[in-house]
C-alpha cells in the first residue's frame, strides 16, 4: 500500500502551484488513477520481457521475481466453472463485494484433494489440440497425465479451455490464476475555511507495491502537466524517468 496522501503532497511540492498551476484534489484523484493502471499495466509486458531474458543470472531472475512479488497483491487462485469457462469475477477477501477478473494465468488440477493451493495441486500445460491426441491416445503418456495434466483452449459455445487428465476430460477440481485491476485510489478531503483538508477515513489507498511510489509521482506529474497546459513540467517528470529506467537498466 502507499499512502495517497504523501503523493498527493509531493505532487503539489513538484508542481509548484504558485509558478505551474494548482492541481485540484478532483485532478489529482483522475490523474491519480490513471497513472496507477498505467503502472500495473506494464507489469504484464515487464515480466513477458524478463522471462524472454531469464538466463542463470541473478540480476533477471530477481527482476522476474520482483514483478511477481508486485502482481501477488492482485493474484488468487479461483474455480474454473465446470472445468472450461474462467469465472468473470471473484469475491473480495474483506468486503465480499463480487470484483471483475481481469486477467487470468496458470490452470491447475487438484488431485486427491479439494483444497485450492495444496501440495496437490499440479499446473496444467498447454497444448495444441493435436498433442492433446497423442497424449490421450498413448497409454503410457496418458498415465503421466496424472501429475502433469494438459488443457487446450476449446471450441465449444460458452467454454473457454479443455482439462485432461489421466482419466480423461475434467468438470471439477479444477482452478486457475485470476488476476484483479487495482481498486480505485481516491484522497478524501473536508473543506474547512475554503481549503480542502486530507481526511484519512474517506480515502482510499495506493494498492501498489510500496516501491512504485517515485513511479506513481512522476506519472502523474506528466500526466497534470499536460492536463494543466505545463509542457516543461511534464517535460521535468519525463527526465526523471528516464533517468530511473537507466538506473534500472545498470
Amino acid at each position: 500500500m502507499i499512502s495517497i496522501d504523501t503523493v498527493y503532497q509531493r505532487v503539489l511540492a513538484l508542481a509548484n502551484k504558485e509558478q505551474r498551476g494548482y492541481i485540484t484534489p478532483l485532478e489529482f484523484n483522475l490523474l491519480a488513477n490513471q497513472a496507477q493502471q498505467l503502472i500495473f499495466e506494464q507489469y504484464f509486458y515487464d515480466l513477458d520481457e524478463a522471462k524472454k531474458l531469464d538466463t542463470d543470472t541473478t540480476s533477471v531472475s530477481d527482476m522476474v521475481e520482483l514483478i511477481e512479488s508486485k502482481l501477488a497483491t492482485f493474484t488468487s487462485l479461483a474455480q474454473v466453472n465446470n472445468g472450461t469457462q474462467y469465472p468473470t469475477e471473484i469475491n473480495d477477501v474483506v468486503t465480499g463485494n463480487p470484483i471483475p477478473v481481469y486477467r487470468t494465468g496458470r490452470i491447475f488440477v487438484l488431485v486427491g484433494g479439494n483444497v485450492i493451493g495444496s501440495a496437490s495441486n499440479y499446473e496444467a500445460k498447454l497444448v495444441d489440440v493435436n498433442e492433446s491426441r497423442n497424449y490421450l491416445d498413448s497409454r503410457f503418456h496418458r498415465a503421466g497425465l496424472r501429475k502433469n495434466p494438459i488443457y487446450v483452449r476449446s471450441n465449444s459455445a460458452g467454454g473457454d479451455i479443455e482439462v485432461y487428465n489421466h482419466n480423461g476430460v475434467l468438470d471439477q477440481d479444477v482452478t486457475c490464476e485470476v488476476i484483479v485491476r487495482p481498486v480505485k485510489a481516491e484522497w478524501g478531503y473536508d473543506v474547512i475555511n475554503e481549503r480542502a483538508l486530507y481526511n484519512a477515513s474517506r480515502s482510499t489507498l495506493f494498492e501498489l507495491h510500496e516501491s512504485e511510489e517515485t513511479e506513481l509521482v512522476q506519472k502523474i506529474l506528466v500526466l497534470a502537466g499536460i492536463t494543466i497546459n505545463k509542457p516543461d513540467l511534464a517535460q521535468t517528470a519525463v527526465q526523471l524517468e528516464t533517468l530511473k529506467i537507466q538506473q534500472e537498466k545498470q
